[in-house]
């Protein structure tokens, strides 16, 4: 045995003496378990995971990663596209089991732990009528889509998931917890909204809720020979719409159940609402989609914002191979709606295109509030090419990337970070434009080794 080998053992053995967690190698028997995510398409195999039952175990894993040199990933919910949840032949800072949730109806606040998902977010609040805004799959980390910037359902009305953010503690590469807000540590809590897990590992968020219990939601879909006059009118309504209304624009095939089966397997273009008034605003709201173009299928009606939440679930279990792009978009031009006619017939029943609203209250705040760059842009862009079956891996990727490719030039040439793949260097600093410098500033000062690098990494300054 070399010295190196018995180096680490002898440091795993003095971590485990005080870790409350689970220390998981591969010749345990929930390692194959503990490894996967939620792409399929994924295969990593970590040297160590560490499922931290506590702040204190965050804590030990992170000085246990810099003082052995182990690349160090960090797991929230284990939902990003990349895979960067894990890192290959290093330690995994496992949050998943650290899933407490504390309310104060009071104050409209939720402080949040990092391993917990949106799905518990929302059982926690809505039993109060209140909730924060999130992603649109209820089994998303919290931890991920937030450090990202966060846009969901309730984007339009209440901004993007960082601007509902109140505070974040944060164990740093040197094994400090801080706390970081506008108060304390505001550079931190600057690069935080946005700048991804760069700068540490988050352990709580403090959350601003709103009041929200039910919604106006669901689908609509038509033919996607319908889609050229469908998405020409969209990018002229989508911007005149109140805030209280939100839909995404979409092209998928429709899968089964609960579907009506004459409508199984068609290829389809559609909105997916959600409307936080009446009914009767609703569907004041609504009827214009009705009329550019007779719709194929519509189910839209009042329900529990958390069943809107979790609505998708189902339809994208844990498992399905995923291959995504993304961008942002500022104009949808006639350019590039020809471009989504040519690729919009999806290649699986799971594979999509969406387009999600990213104007209303974003566009209040300013470029250089927080690290997400993009306010001034209308749609976050994602193509996703989805489906269950390994074999299908390449036609997916390629479906991807062609689409991409063809569309990137209509775009603002940039994408929301969770939207991204391994796309290396230029692609990150283009998506923090004019604030990737400070980003890289507070890098400096707070892991200026770039212990933190297993993500869409901002090189520390120097």
């Amino acid at each position: 045995m070399s010295q190196s080998t018995e180096s680490y053992e002898a440091a795993v053995e003095g971590m485990q003496a005080t870790f409350r967690g689970e220390l998981i190698s591969s010749d345990h028997s929930s390692f194959d378990d503990a490894r996967t995510i939620y792409n399929g398409m994924i295969d990593t195999e970590p040297r160590l995971i560490a499922r931290c039952g506590d702040v204190a175990d965050v804590v030990a894993a992170v000085n246990f990663g810099r003082e052995t040199g182990l690349d160090t990933a960090v797991r929230s919910g284990g939902h990003n596209g990349a895979g960067l949840a894990l890192v290959e032949d290093g330690l995994v800072v496992d949050l998943s089991e650290m899933r407490g949730i504390r309310v104060d109806p009071n104050e409209r606040t939720a402080r949040v732990e990092a391993g917990c998902t949106w799905g518990d977010v929302d059982h926690a609040t809505h039993g109060f009528g209140l909730a924060t805004v999130s992603g649109v799959i209820s089994t998303t980390g919290v931890g991920g889509l937030t450090l990202g910037g966060g846009h969901g359902y309730l984007t339009r009305k209440y901004g993007l998931t960082i601007d509902n953010l109140r505070s974040v503690d944060v164990v740093l590469a040197d094994g400090r917890l801080v706390r970081a807000s506008e108060a304390e540590h505001p550079d931190l809590f600057w690069a935080v909204r946005g700048g991804g897990g760069n700068f540490g590992v988050v352990t709580s968020f403090e959350f601003t809720l709103h009041p929200v219990d039910s919604v106006v939601a669901g689908p609509l879909f038509w033919p996607i020979d319908r889609l050229d006059e469908t998405m020409r009118w969209y990018r002229e309504w989508l911007p005149e719409a109140p805030r209280d209304v939100y839909a995404f624009y979409l092209v998928a095939e429709v899968p089964g159940d609960p579907f009506p089966p004459e409508i199984h397997g068609e290829k389809v273009c559609g909105l997916m609402w959600c409307h936080l008034g009446s009914q009767e605003e609703a569907e004041a709201a609504m009827g214009p989609a009705r009329e550019v173009a007779e719709p194929l299928f519509e189910h839209v009606g009042p329900m529990p914002y958390p069943a809107l939440q979790s609505m998708f679930d189902d339809l994208y279990p844990p498992g399905d191979q995923w291959y995504w792009k993304g961008d942002y978009v500022r104009e949808l031009s006639d350019e590039a709606i020809d471009t989504h006619e040519r690729f919009a017939e999806v290649p699986t029943p799971k594979s999509t295109m969406h387009l999600y609203p990213v104007d209303g209250a974003v566009h209040d705040v300013d470029a250089e509030e927080t690290a997400w760059a993009y306010r001034d842009v209308r749609w976050s862009m994602v193509i996703a090419g989805v489906d269950p079956d390994p074999t299908n891996q390449e036609a997916i990727s390629e479906w991807a990337r062609g689409y991409w490719e063809a569309l990137h030039p209509h775009t603002a040439g940039a994408a929301y970070v969770n939207f991204m793949m391994e796309e290396g260097p230029d692609r990150v600093r283009a998506t923090y434009a004019d604030n990737y410098e400070r980003l890289q500033r507070v890098k400096a000062e707070y892991d200026p080794e770039n212990i933190f690098h297993v993500n869409q990494n901002v090189e520390p300054a120097g």
